[in-house]
């Protein structure tokens, strides 16, 4: 085989596409439709709860365009890190929408289930063995940490999807995956050179992202050959450029390049990008290079209590030039009032207009606008108990007492009623580490299951 085509239909799940772009994808024959459905981006809380951060609805949408058009020509679809975070839950969430999609459209197939969930024993014996390593910055691992842990999956890389195809599956849903794995693996099996393989994934995976004007709810197009690959979107409104193709190959990477993914590295030292035409880039000079021992990266999350939240707003302008003064005082005045109860909790206070979004690391952080957005968070052991907290720091800091003020009203503007809202648990990652492993397919059981729809 010269070339090897491949459709990547969306950056995520579920973020959706414009039929036109998917259908011009297959007016140019893929090989293979492929497309990652997760992410640790929205944080550990998906991860713990084993929800989707992508909605049902929006999901099936994209699996029914997807699947009818994989079945009817014969070519695989692969979905990488189901339901968001890849875990038990989140994967048979996505079979079960498969199954439906299935039934509604009369679609057959099979189907290989590759399940990601790390069981926390195997993680602790391997601890104790010395083949657990931090990624910074997490810090070492101890046991009470590893206990609290509640859910753990691993990062599979293209070999338990190569084993899938080798059994002969047509869809192949993957827990927790290297977002380029299932975009590389069937084009490695097919014999295309790991680094061009594994490179050409890392951009397809978000799809028309890496062109200009870039959007995850667009079309990608990958050609791969031996000695390079292009990649083109498949909206006329989107164009691929040397820059935006080489600045998403930096996405969510510290070195340019040297990017670290199972059992290797991709090595960039030596990539060339060339525009070809006004839509489309090639690229070249990629390279994979193996590790040993080979190593899957390990996300694990915790539960650490429950979340309230309030949403208010001032645009007094002496107490915007008071707010952390004002912010110090309800903070005292919140441990003072239930000092005798010994409370344990977190009080935080995000200030939209002066240091929301940064925080202490806001390099500019004294207020300049005419208004600030205020969020008071807090999160305790109990709903009830962060409720508590929540309501006290908003009573006090509505009429709290600061520097020139004058009128005796509230302080702050509430854009809805009730003005405090239940945000449910809360989860912080508590594993992010390496793991060694004998195999790559150890960690990585999989199911063959026939799907029958209808027809």
């Amino acid at each position: 085989m010269e070339e090897y085509r491949i459709l990547a239909p969306t950056a995520i799940l579920g973020y959706g596409f414009p039929l036109s772009s998917f259908e011009e994808g297959m007016k140019r024959k893929p090989h293979l439709i492929a497309v990652d459905a997760g992410s640790t981006d929205p944080g550990p809380y998906y991860l713990g709860a084993g929800v989707s951060f992508t909605q049902r609805r929006a999901v099936k949408r994209d699996l029914a365009v997807i699947l009818k058009a994989a079945v009817s020509t014969g070519i695989p679809a692969i979905i990488g890190s189901a339901g968001g975070s890849g875990g038990e839950p989140h994967l048979l969430w996505n079979l079960e929408i498969i199954k439906e999609v299935a039934s509604e459209e009369g679609l057959n197939f099979k189907l290989a289930l590759i399940k990601a969930e790390i069981d926390k024993e195997l993680v602790y014996k391997r601890w104790k063995e010395g083949k657990l390593l931090p990624l910074e910055p997490a810090p070492d691992l101890v046991a009470d940490e590893l206990h609290k842990t509640i859910r753990i999956v691993g990062q599979m890389g293209v070999e338990p999807i190569i084993e899938a195809l080798k059994s002969g599956a047509q869809v192949i849903l993957a827990g927790r995956a290297y977002d380029p794995a299932v975009f590389a693996a069937p084009a490695i099996e097919a014999g295309f050179p790991v680094g061009l393989s594994v490179h050409l994934g890392k951009i397809l995976e978000c799809a028309a992202i890496a062109a200009t004007p870039g959007s995850g709810s667009d079309c990608l197009f990958g050609y791969l050959k031996n000695n390079s690959f292009e990649v083109e979107p498949l909206n006329p409104l989107r164009r691929c450029t040397t820059l935006s193709v080489a600045a998403h190959t930096l996405y969510e990477k510290s070195d340019p390049y040297l990017l670290p993914g199972p059992g290797g590295l991709l090595d960039l030292k030596d990539a060339h990008f060339e525009q070809v035409c006004d839509r489309m880039v090639r690229v070249s000079g990629s390279q994979f290079k193996s590790t040993s021992p080979y190593r899957i990266k390990l996300e694990g999350v915790k539960r650490i209590g429950y979340r309230t939240i309030s949403i208010a707003g001032t645009r007094d302008p002496l107490m915007i030039k008071e707010i952390d003064n004002v912010i110090d005082g309800v903070r005292k005045r919140v441990a003072d009032n239930f000092r005798e109860e010994k409370f344990t909790y977190f009080l935080d206070f995000k200030i939209y207009g002066k240091n929301g979004v940064m925080g202490a690391l806001e390099p500019s952080p004294v207020a300049t606008g005419h208004e600030l957005g205020i969020i008071i968070e807090a999160v305790a052991a109990t709903q009830e108990l962060a409720d508590t907290i929540c309501g006290f720091a908003r009573a006090t800091m509505l009429h709290y007492g600061y520097k020139g003020r004058v009128s005796t009203a509230g302080n702050l503007a509430f854009p809805y009623s009730p003005s405090d809202f239940q945000a449910g648990e809360v989860y912080a990652f508590s594993l992010y580490h390496l793991i060694e492993v004998e195999s790559p397919l150890e960690l990585f059981p999989q199911e063959i299951l026939e799907i029958r729809g209808k027809g």
